[in-house]
């Protein structure tokens, strides 16, 4: 007996605003099959997840959404707004798309630290009443989802107040709640801790036991054990598909280095080292939201040259104790905080310490604007905008220009952001850091979205600049072999409270 097809494109082609991004494309998934997406860094992962969901155009060849003949043979009870294959499909993007009550905008990145503003969002419980779809047979109905994603204490919370975990867990419940024939996933473990990764391999064997069809992008050294097949994607190309013990006896992390050692220390011999002995004293540090105590009595001392980690679980309160630091918490003014030797809010303005100060973040990639080129982008970190609002710098361009060849992206400089792959898209926020020569550098999970050669790259480049420079470096991540040698102490947080601060 022939199994079903559930999707498939013969001699397909992808584009998007005018550029092919795939040309005589093949690929099939059959019933009971579960796929993994893997490749380098704007090998074509999301395009194809995009295309799959409808959200991209499949022209010439011809493609099948077999999943909605299936759906069609069943009773006819789903809700009159499902009418077409693309409802059928749940596409778990690498952003979200939150929107204000009203449904009219999108939220900014400051928005999330003001409360006044954050009530324009809906709660978790309203974005998923929102997003339910009703089916005969539904079987993940949102008390189910609550409870299994964790979410009973998130509730009346707005969405853009979530952590970077929590937010996955979110919109992998809405995911699902839309009762979807297939679902695709574009690396649903970034931000996750270790517990929320081992609890997703669980997760994903009840969702595909629930007769759901799953494509998932990720790294080689995270497929889950419920995949069953693997596609290698290279440059808008398939260059295999296979079942997963065929790839895997044949996988190797080996690629080429597009960053130029020499080119960075080119660019690192025009860092001045200031002179600043004191980076950041933190006392008793608080922040409190209503009766929800998220840091209690945090304290914590960096000297210069001096590289932390900040560890902790999802939701332990690592991006509260940096928006602390960074002053995009209104509550950073409540706090005995000592940046680069003077008290906040001695006289010194917020645009003076954010000078000093490079920052990388999951939120800041969330609500970076996408309508700006990667060498406005990057030159935005000299005036600590998100976005650049100003005449681009002769001067700046320079320097800009530098510091992109160093790490192998100079080729997109005059692209938009929209167009470039989520890799591309995170390197460039990290030139954004980097390109005023701070004295402390925050790097808050900086490796979501890279490949394996992407992520070892970057951690060179880290431990290059720390190295031949006297920053002092804050490093955030959920995996260890991702944090740079030159990291050798570290803080960790246990839901608000100081767990250690080891050497």
């Amino acid at each position: 007996m022939n199994k079903r097809t559930v999707f498939s494109i013969k001699k397909g082609k992808i584009q998007h605003h005018g550029k092919v991004l795939f040309d005589d494309l093949d690929f099939t998934i059959q019933a009971g099959e579960t796929w993994a997406l893997v490749g380098s860094g704007g090998a074509g992962k999301t395009s194809l997840l995009k295309a799959l969901a409808g959200q991209l155009p499949i022209i010439g060849g011809s493609w099948n959404p077999g999943f909605y003949a299936n759906y069609q043979e069943t009773p006819p009870t789903l809700a009159p707004s499902l009418f077409s294959w693309r409802s059928l499909v749940s596409f778990l993007d690498a952003r979200h798309h939150f929107t204000n009550l009203s449904n009219t905008s999108n939220f900014y990145y400051q928005q999330r630290f003001n409360s006044c503003d954050s009530e324009d969002a809906p709660t978790v419980a309203a974005y998923l009443e929102q997003e339910k779809r009703e089916h005969y047979n539904s079987i993940w109905t949102i008390e189910k989802l609550i409870q299994r994603c964790r979410l009973e204490q998130l509730l009346n919370k707005q969405v853009i107040l979530l952590s970077n975990g929590e937010t996955r867990r979110l919109l992998l419940a809405a995911a699902l709640v839309k009762q979807p024939a297939l679902l695709l996933l574009d690396n649903p473990l970034s931000g996750m801790d270790q517990a929320a990764r081992a609890d997703f391999e669980l997760f994903l064997d009840e969702i595909i036991e629930s007769g759901i069809h799953v494509v998932l992008s990720l790294s080689p050294k995270e497929i889950p054990k419920a995949v069953s097949h693997v596609a290698v994607l290279e440059k808008g190309k398939i260059l295999s598909a296979s079942p997963k013990n065929d790839f895997i006896n044949s996988w190797s992390a080996e690629t080429d280095n597009n960053c130029s050692i020499n080119k960075m220390d080119g660019w690192l011999s025009k860092w001045k080292n200031p002179d600043l002995n004191e980076i950041l004293e933190l006392i008793n540090g608080h922040v409190q939201y209503g009766n929800k105590i998220i840091l209690d009595g945090v304290n914590w001392k960096i000297r210069k040259g001096e590289r932390w980690s900040l560890t902790g679980h999802n939701g332990a309160g690592k991006s509260t104790l940096l928006s602390l630091i960074t002053g995009d918490n209104p509550q950073a003014y409540a706090n005995q905080i000592y940046l680069f030797g003077k008290k906040r809010g001695s006289g010194e303005s917020i645009w003076e310490l954010k000078q000093k100060i490079g920052y990388v973040s999951p939120e800041l990639f969330q609500y970076f604007p996408q309508d700006t080129t990667v060498a406005h982008a990057v030159e935005s970190g000299i005036y600590d905008t998100v976005g650049l609002y100003r005449q681009p710098s002769i001067e700046n361009a320079k320097i800009v220009s530098e510091l992109l060849e160093a790490l192998g992206i100079h080729q997109f400089a005059d692209s938009l952001l929209r167009d470039m792959a989520t890799s591309v898209q995170r390197i460039c926020l990290v030139a954004r850091a980097l390109v005023k020569f701070p004295p402390l550098l925050i790097l808050d999970e900086p490796c979501q979205g890279l490949d394996n050669n992407q992520i070892e790259q970057f951690r060179e480049l880290i431990d290059r600049i720390c190295q031949q420079t006297s920053i002092s470096l804050i490093y955030v991540s959920h995996y260890p072999d991702e944090i740079p040698q030159s990291v050798t102490r570290n803080m960790m947080l246990d839901n608000g409270k100081q767990v250690t601060d080891r050497s």
